[in-house]
């Protein structure tokens, strides 16, 4: 059973900084592409950046370009975002998915419909 569990969410200030986590199990994550897409109350579900598992590629949203860094650790098949110069309009819930990268080609997307894990989800909250 694939499990994809996010931590390090929380409240941090304005230009402040947090790293994210995700634990992914179940699975061999060999050829998989791992985003995170965000949340905000009220609003639909947007792309963050994604990264290939095994060739470490990456993809950016432009809003956040500069700031967050996606990487992966193999050995411990684990994904982080580290999350600098963060502003209040980063403040959703962050979640990890996970998608086959071949089923498209290597080519990355933000359509989160194309992602077949999902976790539950990590609050993120940026005070002003």
């Amino acid at each position: 059973q694939v499990q994809l569990v996010e931590s390090g969410g929380g409240l941090v200030q304005a230009g402040g900084s947090l790293r994210l986590s995700c634990a992914a199990s179940g699975r061999s994550f060999s050829g998989y592409d791992m985003g995170w897409f965000r949340q905000a109350p009220g609003k639909e579900r947007e792309f963050v950046v994604a990264i290939s598992w095994s060739y470490g590629n990456t993809y950016y949203a432009d809003s956040v370009k500069g700031r967050f860094t996606i990487s992966r650790d193999s050995y411990k098949n684990t994904v982080y975002l580290q999350m600098n110069s963060l502003k209040p309009e980063d403040t959703a819930v962050y979640y990890c998915a996970a998608r086959y990268g071949p089923r498209y080609g290597g080519r990355f997307s933000g359509r989160d419909f194309e992602y077949d894990y999902w976790g539950q989800g990590t609050p993120v909250t940026v005070s002003s």
